[in-house]
């Protein structure tokens, strides 16, 4: 059954990827900012992508290259529906970030046709369709920006070739502090910098701590998180892209950060605290270091988005 509205508007929750330890395995959702997008069936059984706002002129038009269209065709195929919609999309977040500017993008948009249909397919059930948008955006299919943004919460992806997403317990005082540099960095250059090859004794030091990071989210142990949440793979290699990333990190860390990383490929960073007071300082520590460069930056302090992918109108 279809919905007879005349328009289906739906905001997508940006999301930090990765959570250090978790290369294309962890993501979470985050308040405040994300993406809209609107659509309008029409009966010319095709996709027009009619405006695009927040953008600077940067984003395509064409439906065979823009990620909304082209997630919103996986599920038209999966549906065996030649359906036309009007495409509205809103950014409201910067892109290149690394807070899944184009997950939340395809996942509004997918969402929003979703239930134009009468919701056929659950929001785990959704994140395929929204990965084909992200293989366009950067070359790799991967469900860590998509899935939290669809379902909310703390996302594990355990497999990518067929996908299965858990959903993982969230600490009731978990915070997320995010700044995001003005600072430009494109995925597909942050992916370039990453070591083709990693020891067996790197390797091992990730696998602890993403078991340790599953087991501290369950037993709300913030210690255990703090000590977790570390890199060995992809950040002491990104970060070198990132402007003032160890300054950014230290004073987090001094501010009394549980931890500190690249939120997915970055240039934005995030922390993680327990508390809103907590979150506060650390949010002006981070912040701080930016202003005394003189480089702009925007600071974000969220609860974990439990949420995700909403229906506004």
């Amino acid at each position: 059954m279809t919905n007879k509205k005349k328009s289906i508007t739906v905001f997508a929750p940006a999301t930090v990827a990765n959570i250090a330890c978790g290369f294309d395995v962890f993501g979470m959702a985050i308040d405040h900012i994300g993406d809209e997008v609107t659509i309008i069936p029409n009966d010319k059984n095709i996709l027009q992508i009619k405006s695009i706002s927040g953008d600077n002129k940067k984003l395509t038009k064409d439906v065979n290259e823009n990620i909304v269209a082209i997630s919103i065709q996986a599920l038209l195929d999966a549906l065996k529906s030649n359906q036309g919609f009007d495409i509205y999309l809103k950014k409201k977040m910067p892109l290149s970030s690394g807070l899944g500017s184009s997950a939340a993008s395809s996942v509004a948009g997918l969402f929003a046709a979703n239930e134009f249909f009468g919701k056929p397919f659950t929001r785990a059930e959704l994140v395929p369709f929204a990965m084909e948008g992200e293989r366009i955006a950067c070359g790799t299919a991967h469900a860590d920006n998509v899935a939290p943004s669809l379902m909310g919460g703390i996302i594990l992806c355990r497999n990518v070739q067929h996908v299965e997403v858990i959903s993982l317990p969230v600490p009731t005082q978990l915070y997320a502090v995010v700044i995001h540099p003005h600072y430009e960095l494109k995925t597909s250059d942050s992916r370039k910098a990453l070591p083709k090859k990693i020891s067996i004794k790197i390797a091992s030091h990730q696998w602890a701590n993403t078991a340790g990071v599953v087991h501290a989210l369950h037993s709300q142990d913030y210690a255990l998180l703090g000590r977790c949440v570390t890199d060995h793979v992809a950040e002491p290699f990104r970060s070198k892209l990132i402007p003032h990333f160890d300054a950014a990190k230290s004073a987090a860390l001094e501010a009394g950060a549980l931890a500190c990383s690249i939120s997915g490929s970055g240039p934005s960073i995030f922390a993680l605290a327990k508390g809103a007071t907590n979150a506060k300082k650390i949010a002006e520590a981070m912040k701080s270091v930016y202003k005394k460069s003189k480089m702009g930056a925007d600071v974000y302090i969220s609860k974990i988005n439990n949420k995700g992918v909403k229906i506004i109108k």
